[in-house]
């Protein structure tokens, strides 16, 4: 005998526990996870742990296969977390969601599907206008993580790299002042009856704090040298204890370069870094000092350091060691991995719970400010500015 016809639809008829489920479901995230192809690049954006935890809350994430060897990931890690793996990068790249450090190529664009959204870093100064034309004609929207902003008002992914490379400009320090590295033979470390290594630090910064933090740990002397009084004054209560604090004064500085082991730059300027040391000041240096210049990726605060690379890091000028690898933390990929992935675990599945990057996007300003896309339109006004584009706020945009 036929039932009568309710006059309810099914939708209607489900307990209010069920609807709130399949609201749930529009959130559900489809996330491509490329191989880094960029030299020198070993980091990933995720850990099988973050994995694990995103495809639990009912996403998927698809894998190019081997994307996380460089940070010692296996495939069979990964695909243990529930993520799916694949040799086909085209395949990768049409996920509607790509996760990338690494910003991604003019190559790797092409293979993006249109009104695709792409989470990676910027790297404002080594894009062209061609970039941000190419991701318009694909109305493409795309978010920089070094712009994303937390609650404090912070970057929390600058400052993540930014301490893995002030502690890293340490340890590189004392590897480099090993003879076996043709270093002058001196160690770290506060022997009983031998005068401990002499450390000036140009910036007050995270990376400076972090640099004197290890130096201190290790048992160097330190000095910092920062123009702002602000920032001298934070970091001696971070370190809390009383160092050395200065500001960038010629006369001062140099006076502590002839006597150091060890010079670190962390200077930021707006669009490069400013010069602090000149040429004529390296030359007053003693032999088989070290300089680690941390600015190099945004020009390098002394004047006599070069771009090189984690293969050949070391330049020698004037009798003084040169370090000026701009991509410090991949020299780390495992730790820098699981740094990264600790950012963007908590907004994937809060992009999630809220129904998709737009609802994401509405709510959290800090997460707007990393947005410099947006369907093809650009909303960043330092990208317009840089390149001569029009640009539009995206607060208009977007309500």
């Amino acid at each position: 005998m036929n039932q009568p016809s309710s006059p309810f639809s099914k939708q209607q008829l489900l307990p209010q526990e069920e609807t709130l489920e399949i609201l749930k479901q529009k959130g559900e995230l489809f996330i491509g996870l490329p191989k880094e192809n960029q030299y020198q690049e070993k980091r990933i954006c995720l850990t099988p742990d973050a994995v694990n935890a995103i495809t639990a809350h009912g996403h998927r994430v698809l894998m190019e296969s081997g994307a996380g060897e460089g940070a010692n990931y296996s495939d069979v890690d990964y695909t243990n977390a529930g993520a799916e793996i694949t040799n086909d990068t085209k395949k990768v790249f049409s996920c509607p969601l790509i996760l990338k450090v690494e910003p991604p190529t003019l190559s790797e664009i092409d293979l993006l599907n249109p009104q695709a959204t792409i989470i990676s870093a910027l790297q404002i100064k080594t894009q062209t206008k061609k970039y941000f034309e190419q991701l318009a004609k694909k109305r493409i929207t795309a978010i920089a993580f070094e712009y994303i902003r937390d609650e404090d008002g912070k970057f929390p992914a600058v400052r993540s790299l930014s301490e893995i490379a002030g502690i890293s400009s340490i340890l590189i320090a004392s590897e480099l002042m090993a003879v076996t590295n043709q270093g002058n033979g001196l160690m770290f470390g506060n022997i009983s009856g031998v005068p401990p290594v002499e450390v000036v630090i140009i910036g007050a910064g995270t990376v400076g704090e972090f640099a004197a933090r290890s130096a201190l740990g290790l048992g160097a002397n330190i000095k910092i040298f920062d123009n702002s009084i602000t920032k001298l004054r934070n970091i001696q209560t971070n370190l809390k204890q009383t160092v050395y604090t200065s500001t960038i004064q010629p006369k001062n500085l140099l006076k502590s370069l002839k006597r150091c082991d060890v010079a670190i730059g962390a200077v930021r300027g707006k669009d490069r870094s400013p010069i602090v040391v000149s040429t004529s000041m390296v030359e007053h240096m003693k032999k088989g000092a070290v300089i680690i210049d941390v600015s190099i990726d945004m020009g390098g605060c002394f004047e006599t350091t070069e771009v090189t690379d984690h293969d050949q890091p070391t330049v020698e000028k004037y009798g003084v060691i040169h370090y000026g690898v701009p991509n410090i933390p991949s020299r780390y990929p495992r730790t820098s991995t699981i740094s990264i992935s600790n950012i963007f675990t908590p907004y994937l599945l809060k992009i999630g719970e809220d129904g998709g990057l737009e609802n994401s996007l509405r709510f959290d300003k800090g997460l707007r400010n990393g947005l410099y896309m947006y369907h093809g339109i650009l909303t960043n006004k330092s990208v317009g500015d840089w390149f001569g584009l029009s640009y539009n706020d995206i607060n208009f945009l977007i309500f």
